[in-house]
């Protein structure tokens, strides 16, 4: 494939820049190990800046590894995943955009939605209980966290008003027997929020795994579950994922660099 012509030059700069963390996101999912080949999508939506009253999206290119997208590399595309950057040579993955089509159209104030298929999330996902509240992380995702059951490969349209149904206003949501799904204001936000669902099915998984003669495990005081957004905004300075958004652009930069090209 020849390389994209989307360049900073030929971008609003409000476009650019959500380039530059869309693909900064993919590369670190694909850093921290939550890629599945090239089989999952993470989208954000273009602001009003640049598209005004349409709804305009920015998703990966179909085939490309995550370590290997850049700024310009990503496709944009419309609410029915139509290719609107005609010189941008990178195919898109229709199917893949149902769920995010269906997030977005429902959830206006989703800059982001960020989906993985981890091993963690997945065998969580298959537990009937669910995320248990045995972990600190477990009680942000526990204050927002919603489920939708297992329709098959997520192909078809008439799926959606379910799955909006079931994700409501929660901002985590577990794809039964499928994987993991977070919305964000920004694409910081629901990196951050991936970030801990992953590490409280992580930490499940070893719970679970290493218990004794079946002893109970110790359960979080449902109490605490009060009150976990003005934790979590104490925890992060107000800032939400972008009090850790500039470090992770540091480790990228040391790490995988060239994503903002």
């Amino acid at each position: 494939m020849s390389p994209s012509q989307t360049h900073p030059e030929r971008c609003h700069p409000d476009e650019w820049r959500l380039r530059t963390d869309l693909a900064a996101c993919y590369r670190l999912v694909a850093l921290y190990g939550w890629s599945d080949l090239v089989f999952t999508h993470i989208s954000a939506k273009l602001p009003a800046s640049v598209c005004g009253d349409e709804h305009h999206f920015l998703i990966n290119p179909y085939g490309l590894m995550f370590d290997e997208i850049t700024a310009s590399s990503l496709v944009k595309i419309d609410m029915h995943c139509n290719k609107l950057d005609a010189e941008n040579p990178y195919p898109v993955n229709p199917a893949g955009f149902v769920i995010h089509s269906a997030v977005h159209e429902a959830r206006p104030d989703a800059e982001c939605v960020l989906h993985t298929h981890t091993r963690a999330g997945i065998a969580v996902s298959a537990q009937k209980q669910g995320v248990l509240p045995i972990s600190q992380q477990s009680t942000f995702v526990l204050a927002s966290l919603a489920y939708h059951d297992y329709e098959g490969v997520a192909i078809r349209d008439d799926e959606k008003t379910r799955l909006q149904k079931d994700l409501g206003e929660a901002n985590f949501l577990m794809l039964r027997n499928h994987g993991l799904l977070t919305v964000g204001k920004t694409i910081a936000d629901a990196f951050l929020s991936m970030y801990t669902f992953e590490n409280t099915c992580r930490i499940q998984i070893d719970a679970l795994a290493g218990q004794s003669g079946g002893a109970d495990l110790t359960a979080v005081n449902p109490e605490i579950l009060n009150g976990i957004a003005h934790v979590m905004k104490v925890q992060t300075g107000g800032l939400g994922g972008g009090f850790v958004w500039p470090s992770l652009l540091r480790k990228l930069n040391r790490e995988n660099p060239g994503y903002d090209v």
